[in-house]
């Protein structure tokens, strides 16, 4: 195996790389005060059609390797973390219709994504349900062609702002995890919105809860069989963890930068404080830890481009993502210090850094569950 990015892919990141200082980084900070959708950014991204990116070729996208999607999402990541939320989102929501929804779905709502036209998100968690899937209370009880689905769901990302949400519900209560099925449903009567978070970090792409109120959904909306659902879950968040590795990497990445450049032009001692060792040294130890999260991430990103031909994605991506958001809580936290009290205002990006680098331990499966994951796959 190369860990070697091919010329086609290294020249896709050095297009993001000014892509990103030019369109994106100079609204993050702007965007993360006012606490609004990055709406400048993501119609910026739209030009560059990197929506496209995670949707195949039949259905009007780029059909791009999984590599190639990671390098956007640490691009994006490195100016605005809230800016890569708002396309991997989608490509989350989308997943489980490119893997296992009908043609006809397939058809009527992946070409609009990829052009950006429509958003997607992802359903899953519940107020007190998220690591916990299975107890999960949100229903779709089955009334003729139809489904009513009645619940609530928590912490989704683009609460609002999609069109479309993948919504996983019980079927089967009596069935626990084989009780969950899951289904594709547009914004309209019956799907509202109460509530948005004040969040640490992150907080230009809008988190809220969903409530449906006897919202009658198509049973040719359900993806994959009844019972599915759990499977479904699970198959779709070890291919999207390693795109929260990225974006990880992205966040270290561009703490590193600003840290080593504000290093060079301050002054103490009579010169550069980038002269002094023991600073030297804690800015290597912060490339070196993201330098081996991307490579983790890169494989883990290669395996699924690969169909996972020896079944250890799940260890993997649960190791990238994991090892990627632990480095970059920490390469952030370490930024923060070598600003000293600069880096503790909001004149700099580093505490932005910092915020924004928290959450990477938590969504799509906390640490703490990663690690069981890679536990159950060292042990069997």
């Amino acid at each position: 195996m190369s860990f070697d990015l091919t010329s086609e892919q290294r020249s896709f990141r050095d297009v993001m790389h000014r892509f990103v200082d030019e369109r994106v980084t100079p609204h993050a900070a702007r965007y993360d005060r006012e606490q609004i959708f990055p709406q400048d950014s993501y119609d910026a991204c739209v030009e560059m059609e990197l929506p496209s990116l995670g949707v195949p070729e039949a259905y009007g996208g780029a059909g791009a390797d999984m590599v190639t999607q990671a390098i956007m999402a640490e691009e994006l990541a490195r100016g605005c973390a809230s800016t890569s939320v708002t396309i991997l989102i989608s490509k989350l929501g989308m997943l489980p219709v490119i893997n296992f929804a009908s043609e006809e779905i397939k058809h009527e709502y992946l070409p609009r994504i990829a052009t950006g036209e429509i958003q997607a998100s992802y359903c899953l968690s519940e107020a007190d349900a998220g690591s916990d899937v299975a107890s999960m209370r949100c229903r779709a009880e089955r009334d003729g062609d139809d489904y009513i689905l009645n619940g609530s769901k928590y912490w989704i990302t683009n609460a609002g702002v999609s069109e479309t949400y993948t919504v996983f519900a019980k079927t089967n209560t009596a069935g626990g995890s084989r009780g969950i099925s899951c289904f594709l449903v547009e914004k309209g009567p019956g799907v509202e919105f109460p509530k948005h978070e004040d969040k640490l970090g992150l907080r230009a792409s809008p988190t809220g809860e969903v409530v449906f109120n006897d919202v009658r959904v198509p049973a040719s909306h359900r993806i994959g069989k009844e019972g599915d659902g759990f499977k479904i879950a699970m198959h779709t968040l070890d291919r999207s963890r390693p795109t929260i590795g990225a974006q990880a990497v992205g966040i270290a990445q561009g703490a590193i930068d600003f840290a080593g450049q504000y290093m060079k032009g301050r002054h103490a001692f009579g010169k550069p404080i980038s002269e002094l060792q023991g600073l030297r040294f804690m800015l290597a130890d912060m490339a070196i830890h993201t330098e081996a999260a991307r490579a983790l991430v890169y494989r883990a990103c290669a395996t699924i481009d690969q169909g996972d031909p020896e079944h250890t994605l799940s260890y993997l991506g649960a190791s990238a993502k994991s090892f990627a958001s632990d480095t970059a809580m920490s390469v952030t936290t370490d930024a923060v210090q070598l600003l000293g009290g600069y880096g503790f205002t909001k004149d700099f990006p580093v505490e932005r850094f910092m915020r924004d680098a928290k959450i990477t331990q938590i969504y799509e499966g906390t640490n703490q569950v990663q690690r069981v994951v890679v536990a159950k796959h060292l042990l069997k």
